[in-house]
């Protein structure tokens, strides 16, 4: 059903493509839009390994909402894990493509406990991020990507 990387020379493990998707801060979201047309946005996520699902915030209204709800298949990409070894000048990359089924979570303690684990992510401090959950939680909407495939490989940008 889904596609093999083409140059295996250029995989990387599963468990290296996870270790992107925990590191890494933002990626980006691929669905399918209106008209036909592909829809690509950067997103802040979290990645449950355990779980193997992301999770990302967004509103209940808007193009991504709505694509979403029109077709739940969607396609995430990571990149980074920028390097640069002895022996070649121009530095490898690594990236990871998830593919897999999207839907918005209905609030509950179980997702405001996903949000504080999202927020202390990309918050410096627990009580910087008690303090927004506190303020703005109630109202942030959380998204949930069940993995159906990831994938993950190494390049060199030359």
């Amino acid at each position: 059903m889904f596609r093999d990387i083409r140059k295996k020379k250029n995989q990387i493990s599963t468990e290296a493509a996870e270790q992107l998707l925990i590191q890494a801060r933002r990626g980006v979201l691929a669905v399918n839009g209106r008209e036909g047309y592909p829809y690509a946005i950067p997103i802040n996520y979290y990645y449950d390994r355990e779980a193997q699902k992301i999770y990302f915030h967004g509103a209940r209204a808007g193009h991504k909402a709505e694509a979403i709800r029109a077709c739940d298949k969607v396609c995430f990409t990571v990149y980074g894990s920028e390097t640069i070894r002895e022996e070649a000048w121009a530095p490898y990359l690594r990236s990871v493509v998830v593919f897999g089924r999207c839907r918005l979570l209905e609030q509950s303690l179980e997702t405001m406990a996903l949000l504080k684990r999202f927020a202390m992510k990309y918050y410096p401090e627990e009580q910087l991020a008690d303090e927004e959950i506190r303020q703005d939680g109630a109202a942030a909407q959380l998204f949930e990507i069940e993995i159906h495939h990831l994938s993950g490989k190494e390049v060199q940008e030359k």
